[in-house]
């Protein structure tokens, strides 16, 4: 074993001025960070970036767009979150924070403790066939078709602070012309029945959202939607933050675990 001199700076691995590429869950913080970025501008939200943190609002309710995401391990967690809360202040909706390290007990500041959902990662390899798909798995493309993939996703999670949104609230059209973020719905019948996402940025591919409507669950979309997306980006990685749930079914495609993330919560007035 080799010891450092005293002199010696060494790198912890989350130094601002440190490659994004350093570890694949820097990677995937930042690419985290600038998905929600993204819908944040596309809906002329706010964003905060600094070498710390990366914050979005859209200003309005919008499922899990509206959130914060750490870059490094704060020295002083009082001052973080005070960021954080103040560059949330005025918007309404909830407010999420997620964090790859252990978080002081938040609840005292009104915060919500969500849990702690797994972070996989998938290598670039081959894909198991379709064999058995008795749905049709459609990418959207035109705003009609966002607007009902919308009304899926939030009805499907489900989502009630977007129950009676009007179309775009979660998923602005100005999105379909950012060839980074790409959406898709499985169809059962010949309606939509389940919404998923994919985003690419920093290197990575991200299963960014998914969901089926309760009466179309248990019959292979969630599946045959990560493979629709995953063949888009056959040669780079694959990242996602999964439920208990879903689990399982990440990992039979070959993802794997990489830590368990800190999701905390913060109520905001709904919108009036």
């Amino acid at each position: 074993m080799t010891v450092a001199p005293e002199t010696e700076t060494l790198t912890t691995g989350w130094e601002p001025d440190l490659p994004v590429g350093d570890t694949m869950l820097r990677r995937y913080l930042f690419h985290s960070s600038e998905l929600s970025a993204t819908f944040a501008r596309a809906a002329a939200g706010s964003v905060l970036e600094t070498h710390a943190m990366s914050a979005s609002d859209l200003l309005h309710p919008s499922g899990y767009w509206n959130q914060a995401t750490l870059f490094q391990p704060p020295t002083d967690w009082d001052q973080t979150i005070d960021a954080v809360e103040s560059f949330f202040a005025g918007g309404t909706g909830d407010a999420v924070l997620w964090s790859a390290w252990p978080t002081p007990d938040l609840r005292e500041r009104g915060w919500k403790l969500s849990g702690h959902p797994p972070l996989l990662v998938r290598p670039p390899a081959g894909l198991p066939s379709l064999d058995g798909a008795i749905d049709d798995v459609r990418e959207v493309s035109t705003e009609p078709e966002l607007a009902a993939w919308e009304r899926v996703a939030i009805d499907g999670y489900p989502l009630p602070e977007l129950a009676g949104a009007a179309a775009g609230a979660m998923a602005s059209p100005a999105l379909l012309d950012d060839p980074r973020v790409r959406f898709w719905t499985a169809e059962l019948e010949g309606r939509p029945v389940s919404a998923a996402a994919s985003f690419v940025a920093h290197g990575i591919g991200s299963l960014a959202f998914g969901t089926t409507l309760p009466s179309a669950r248990r019959r292979g979309l969630w599946r045959q939607l990560a493979l629709a997306r995953l063949r888009t980006v056959p040669d780079l990685p694959v990242a996602g933050v999964f439920s208990d749930l879903s689990r399982p079914g990440a990992e039979a495609l070959g993802f794997l675990p990489v830590v368990r993330l800190t999701l905390w919560v913060l109520e905001r007035p709904a919108d009036t």
